[in-house]
């Protein structure tokens, strides 16, 4: 199905309103999605709209929540969601960090005790487009093997950076530490397809293609072994132990719990103010040197350049602006389902 930007951000406040959102949070919340949806990214898009309105719905998220900073210094806070949804306090949580970046340099910024926050790159671009680079990290429920064990250790933890680029899209990369997202396993599975052997663990500790096993009887797999494994820590102890969140088995999980329950997320947002530490065109000659070498790197044959991280999702971004959105079938299934949440008439 191809809908134009507006209309499905449109659509998408329509129905959290409807779900008791202010109007001026499901403003937040539907960008977020629906950005997301037109760089591409489908699997932490408005895909994940009908699951948050049930938890809105059975009281484990809270529609009218205010995010609060509980405590701070000149250069960090920490910050209470509210059970709110993670977009919000996301988003409160990075322009937090960017305020005080703008009067110390840097600031760090731990989110605990909220929803889902969907991608974590999301909120690096939003430091990137201040002038600010930006770096958040995120934990999640256990779903992922360390090298050796028999189940699952660690979230997915994401980590993702964004850096300024002059009056060009922001350099942005937002990766899961385990070897895919979750999401994508879920998508895949549902839509009959087999997953590569370098996705899961099965229960036995050795690979599967079997993506029905996930996740009640497989893990997903660590990015690059060891090295995920490190930066799945490295998340976590910067979102849940540092802001004192919830941590591993201590946090929900927002698509298989009760709807009543909570999900006690927890992310860390940083904020690097780059005119506050070298001048800014200094820096910005300095990066476009950089890219433009990267650029003119020799390819293997078939290759027709090398490209930054996140320069095929700005791509598709303002392609879409013009083009509107190509929705994969699983997830205007999702929107429908969504829409019948609250009432509204299916969509599409």
């Amino acid at each position: 199905m191809n809908i134009s930007f507006e209309s499905l951000n449109d659509f998408c406040i329509r129905v959290l309103t409807q779900a008791d959102v202010s109007l001026r949070d499901a403003k937040i919340v539907s960008l977020a999605l629906v950005t997301t949806d037109a760089m591409g990214v489908f699997t932490h898009g408005t895909k994940l709209l009908s699951g948050y309105l049930k938890k809105l719905q059975g009281g484990g998220y809270q529609a009218t929540a205010v995010p609060r900073i509980e405590r701070e210094g000149l250069g960090w806070a920490i910050v209470d969601g509210g059970s709110a949804l993670g977009q919000i306090g996301s988003a409160f949580a990075m322009q937090t960090a960017i305020a005080k970046a703008r009067n110390v340099g840097i600031a760090y910024v731990g989110l605990r005790n909220a929803g889902h926050i969907g991608a974590a790159g999301y909120y690096a671009a939003l430091a990137a487009r201040e002038g600010c680079i930006g770096m958040v990290t995120g934990n999640d429920i256990p779903s992922v093997a360390a090298p050796g064990s028999l189940g699952a250790v660690l979230g997915s933890n994401p980590i993702a950076f964004g850096v300024p680029v002059g009056q060009g899209d922001p350099i942005l990369l937002d990766i899961a530490t385990a070897a895919v997202a979750g999401g994508k396993v879920y998508a895949a599975h549902q839509r009959g397809e087999s997953i590569p052997s370098n996705w899961l663990i099965g229960p036995d500790g050795k690979p599967t293609t079997d993506g029905s096993l996930y996740p009640q009887s497989a893990a997903l797999a660590p990015m690059a072994g060891h090295k995920g494994y490190g930066f799945g820590l490295w998340c976590e102890i910067l979102s849940a132990i540092l802001p004192g969140g919830n941590m591993t088995w201590q946090v929900g999980s927002w698509i298989f719990d009760d709807p009543a329950r909570p999900s006690w997320h927890n992310a860390s947002f940083i904020a690097m103010d780059v005119g506050a530490m070298v001048p800014r065109d200094q820096f910005e000659r300095r990066l476009q040197a950089l890219i433009d070498e990267i650029h003119a790197a020799p390819t293997a044959e078939g290759v027709e350049g090398i490209l930054l991280p996140g320069e095929r999702e700005w791509r598709n971004f303002h392609r879409v602006q013009s083009e509107g959105i190509d929705l994969p079938p699983d997830v205007v299934e999702k929107l429908s389902q969504a829409a019948a949440c609250v009432g509204l008439p299916a969509f599409g």
